[in-house]
């Protein structure tokens, strides 16, 4: 019943909102060129906002897109880097991710919180009066930090109370970005459901297409003997000829009945990873592209498809004639349909649907536990979205838990239980790694006494490794014991070869500096105008940890 009303809660919340469309201005004081679009299928989430491209460069001014208050800062690593949060007195927020740094008092605010702390990544929660800020007032400024891989701005907004986001062109942007033209359709695919045979396959099939004169395109005829429906794989193009943007809204007719939509109007963050159920996931990890389903084969949480009435499957019934439409739209209300025509055939399968039985069959809404040679395997209910036979064994000292075709919603648990043959110290450096080939992928691995474990969301093979060797600090751009001239940063470069960078720590003269680190560049960067050095000889030191404590000290001096 929980679900139910939750369900039908973010149904009305999207469908039925009205949005202020005079309220805000644009972040940006340039002509606003998207790169990402709301909605937008990433890997294992939909893309939650706006990214407008900066013209390949990073320092442009990020504007206020209303009146309000900094309601939160979070600085981080990875993610959306620097980010901004603002709430405004009409029920929203918004939200500045990927910044270079913030502006004025604001910057001032973190740096001080970040010496407090002797931390880069820090988050902070603000009252009201702390940093208010009036429409159009200079917040902060581009940048490509965290999760960034090309400078941009990324823009979103949410509901204040309910922390929802939703799609930022409801909010007066659909008059400020220009969009003419339709949304391009480039696969369609055929889905056998049950026993069906599609055009003689049982496995999903392509289905050739072509564009007619009227602009819409006309698929080849489908034959099937039973329960049946369709993907597409589609984009937008929108504000140029070169970004693939998302689709905003589809729409599945079944001569002339309604079978299947969804749209992006907004969505809760707790919904993002439902997105490896919204597409052909196995498809994407075989052929890397993201088809999506217009059915489903049971329900599920997803506020995009919450206002289907039907489950987007067709059972193709003798001596009846079909027609299938879709209908593709992106925000502007630029269309364009695909018309499929579908009939009952009585076919062989030339291609036929192979199950790999094994002793291990996956219920999806039950609880499972393997165990086999002292590894157990914990996985909860509804971690997988289907029923499937699991490839389960350990060999030696590997476990092989099936592969990563099959996506996986909720952490399963992984233990190493009772291992024997280690000394204290080298206990003190394993860890379970995922084995991608012969290359090993740190995973953050909780020890008790020779017990170890890990939650992860990820199939394939495991293993005990252990990390022994400590970072690598090097690239310093000072030469020890030389005069510093003209220089603005202190900069180095940091690896880590297996676990990772876990912590960094520099002083100069015993005293904590702030090194900001980006993972893409692998450097830190301390900023002079922190004004910690002195006239005369400064020594510095840099601590780099490892996430299995393994430590790297380098220490040198400069003068100024």
């Amino acid at each position: 019943m929980k679900f139910v009303l939750a369900f039908l809660f973010y149904s009305t919340l999207f469908f039925g909102q009205q949005y202020p469309e005079d309220y805000f201005q644009s972040p940006l004081d340039i002509p606003l060129d998207l790169s990402g679009s709301f909605g937008e299928l990433r890997s294992n989430h939909f893309h939650s906002g706006l990214d407008f491209k900066t013209k390949g460069v990073e320092g442009l001014p990020v504007y206020a897109a209303g009146d309000g208050y900094i309601s939160r800062i979070k600085i981080s690593t990875f993610g959306y880097g620097k980010a901004i949060y603002i709430t405004h007195p009409n029920g929203y927020t918004s939200v500045y991710g990927h910044l270079q740094k913030a502006n004025g008092a604001i910057q001032n605010f973190i740096k001080k919180k970040q010496y407090e702390e002797q931390s880069y990544e820090v988050e902070m929660f603000l009252y009201p009066t702390e940093l208010p800020v009036k429409k159009g007032d200079i917040i902060a400024f581009t940048g490509n930090t965290g999760g960034s891989v090309a400078p941009h701005l990324h823009f979103e907004f949410r509901n204040t109370k309910s922390e929802e986001i939703l799609n930022p062109l409801h909010f007066g942007f659909k008059k400020i970005i220009k969009d003419e033209r339709k949304p391009i359709i480039q696969g369609l695919v055929a889905y056998p459901l049950d026993s069906t045979t599609v055009n003689n396959s049982q496995l999903p099939i392509n289905i050739p297409f072509s564009k007619q004169s009227d602009g819409t395109y006309l698929g080849t005829k489908v034959r099937a003997n039973g329960r049946m429906s369709f993907g597409i794989n589609a984009y937008d193009f929108c504000t140029n000829a070169y970004n693939k943007n998302g689709l905003y809204k589809v729409k599945a007719y079944l001569n002339g009945v309604l079978q299947y939509q969804y749209g992006f109007d907004g969505f809760a963050f707790d919904e993002t990873r439902y997105i490896n159920n919204f597409i052909d996931y196995e498809r994407f990890h075989i052929m890397g592209q993201r088809v999506q389903k217009l059915f489903q084969l049971a329900d599920y949480p997803l506020s995009v498809v919450a206002d289907n009435k039907k489950d987007g499957t067709i059972k193709v019934q003798p001596g009846t004639n079909y027609t299938y439409r879709i209908e593709l739209y992106d925000f502007h209300g630029n269309r364009v349909d695909v018309i499929i025509p579908l009939e009952f055939a009585y076919q062989e399968a030339k291609i036929e649907k192979t199950y790999q039985k094994t002793p291990y069959f996956i219920k999806a809404k039950n609880e499972s536990i393997f165990e086999k040679n002292k590894v157990t395997v914990q996985i909860l209910e509804n971690a997988f979205y289907n029923d499937f036979y699991l490839n389960f064994d350990v060999n030696g000292d590997i476990l092989s838990l099936h592969d990563d075709s099959v996506p996986v919603h909720k952490n399963i648990t992984i233990t190493f239980n009772d291992v024997q043959g280690l000394t204290e110290e080298q206990l003190s450096k394993t860890f379970i790694a995922t084995l991608d080939g012969y290359k090993l992928d740190f995973n953050k691995t909780y020890r008790k006494g020779n017990t170890f474990s890990i939650k992860t969301r990820t199939l394939g093979k495991f293993k005990l490794a252990q990390d022994v060797t400590p970072p690598r600090i090097y690239n310093v751009n000072f030469v020890e014991g030389k005069t510093i001239k003209g220089q603005k940063t202190i900069s180095v470069s940091i690896t880590d070869l297996l676990s990772g960078i876990d912590t960094y720590n520099a002083y100069i003269n015993g005293k904590w500096i702030l090194m900001e680190y980006d993972y893409k560049t692998k450097k830190l960067i301390h900023n002079l105008e922190d004004n910690i050095c002195v006239e005369g000889r400064n020594d510095f030191k840099l601590v780099v940890t490892d996430n299995l404590q393994n430590s790297t000290t380098f220490e040198s001096y400069f003068f100024r």
